[in-house]
């Protein structure tokens, strides 16, 4: 089983390879892929750690994680562009047609006052 975990991390780390290569190519569709595919990536990993208690108790998670994993990181499926297409950026559109919002009802907060303003209107620290 020893061997079988390292040809993973191993395989796994391709993907980090595969990511460097697809940054250096003109397309951009390899580049939403990968980038897709490490934030999904992430947020497994932060989910898996906020539920590791319960985690334990499903013996087969692993097995799971496995197949999910190489379904987001295989190019066959594409399941990292897959799954940001159809959830991701749904929601990520509706928040950026929302307005911002503040206290005061202006609709900007004070750090985008900060770094929108014109030069030599900076406040000294």
């Amino acid at each position: 089983m020893g061997r079988l975990w390292t040809l993973l991390s191993y395989a796994h780390s391709l993907a980090g390879y595969a990511s460097v290569i697809a940054i250096e190519t003109t397309s951009k569709l390899d580049d939403e892929q990968w980038l897709a595919y490490w934030i999904l990536y992430s947020f497994l990993t932060l989910m898996e750690m906020v539920l590791q208690p319960a985690l334990k108790y499903i013996p087969i998670w692993y097995d799971i994680k496995l197949a999910l994993v190489a379904w987001l990181v295989l190019p066959q499926f594409r399941g990292a562009a897959f799954i940001y297409e159809k959830f991701v950026r749904e929601q990520i559109r509706k928040i950026q047609n929302r307005p911002p919002q503040t206290a005061d009802g202006k609709g900007k907060n004070k750090f985008v006052d900060f770094i929108s303003s014109k030069k030599g209107e900076q406040e000294a620290y």
